[in-house]
């Protein structure tokens, strides 16, 4: 049989891989992300519905990082207006990095190294990531990752990572504003950068997107969602038809029939990153 293709994201401070076609490195049997299961953490198991953590220690089901997760998954949907995920997102937690590492150099030789990754195919929905200093923000953005490839026909690139990066902040008193983000943002408006949601529609291979691609992509999702009730609206309705058709009408023509002069809105909305950044 043919090697599956596989959706593959990965999460680091820095930049995310988006998409990876894995011809050739993906032998034949249909090898997935359950190949070489022994090396994969199976001890331990904490289910909650369609969440299901695996690991070689002992992970309580009320621990913070489990609740975390569940509370994420609920704020997913009900942001999105999305159903409940009837398919498991397999989140697989090594003990160690160096475990991880060697799992991830055996099954998919040639990944650049990253701290997690959630890897989709047709048989399963895995995240995979070790216990490290920054395991919830990891978690939280490869867990959204899941979710809505559990939920949708399909996702584009920008807007799945900007979804990721939107829901990864956990700080529910600042808007989920992504620091970071925000100053960068304001910066490239003084020096003259000109955002454009059609541009990043026309990405669709992660070696295009680069480090300010996602941060552009992360603002758009929070301009449309905090706002206006119009803009939020384009956003639902998008995401509603992602889940049955292939060729929906584009965001960016749905989001300027919602709300007319949308780039100057949205440029206003960035105006207030700035102000908040400094709070």
């Amino acid at each position: 049989m043919p090697p599956e293709r596989l959706t593959i994201r990965h999460h680091c401070h820095i930049s995310k891989l988006r998409l990876l076609m894995l011809c050739g490195l993906l032998c034949a049997g249909c090898q997935s992300s359950r190949v070489a299961n022994s090396t994969l953490p199976s001890q331990h198991s904490v289910r909650s519905e369609q969440l299901l953590v695996l690991s070689n220690f002992r992970l309580p089901r009320k621990h913070q990082l489990i609740e975390n997760l569940v509370t994420l998954r609920e704020e997913v949907t009900r942001t999105l207006n999305l159903p409940p995920p009837k398919q498991d997102v397999v989140v697989y937690l090594f003990e160690s990095e160096a475990e991880y590492r060697a799992y991830l150099n055996r099954v998919y030789p040639g990944l650049p190294a990253r701290r997690a990754y959630f890897v989709g195919t047709s048989k399963e929905l895995a995240v995979f990531t070790f216990w490290g200093d920054r395991i919830l923000e990891d978690l939280r953005h490869e867990y959204t990752h899941g979710i809505l490839h559990a939920s949708l026909r399909q996702v584009p690139l920008w807007l799945d990572e900007g979804l990721a990066e939107y829901f990864e902040v956990d700080d529910r008193t600042n808007s989920t504003l992504n620091l970071d983000h925000s100053v960068r943002l304001a910066k490239r408006l003084q020096n003259g950068w000109h955002p454009d949601m059609q541009r990043l529609e026309r990405l669709d291979e992660f070696a295009q997107m680069k480090r300010s691609d996602y941060q552009e992509s992360w603002a758009w999702v929070h301009y449309m969602l905090h706002s206006s009730p119009d803009s939020k609206a384009a956003l639902l309705d998008y995401l509603y038809d992602l889940r049955t058709e292939s060729n929906p009408t584009r965001l960016s023509q749905r989001l300027q029939e919602a709300t007319p002069n949308t780039q100057e809105r949205f440029v206003s909305h960035l105006g207030t990153f700035a102000i908040a950044s400094r709070n």
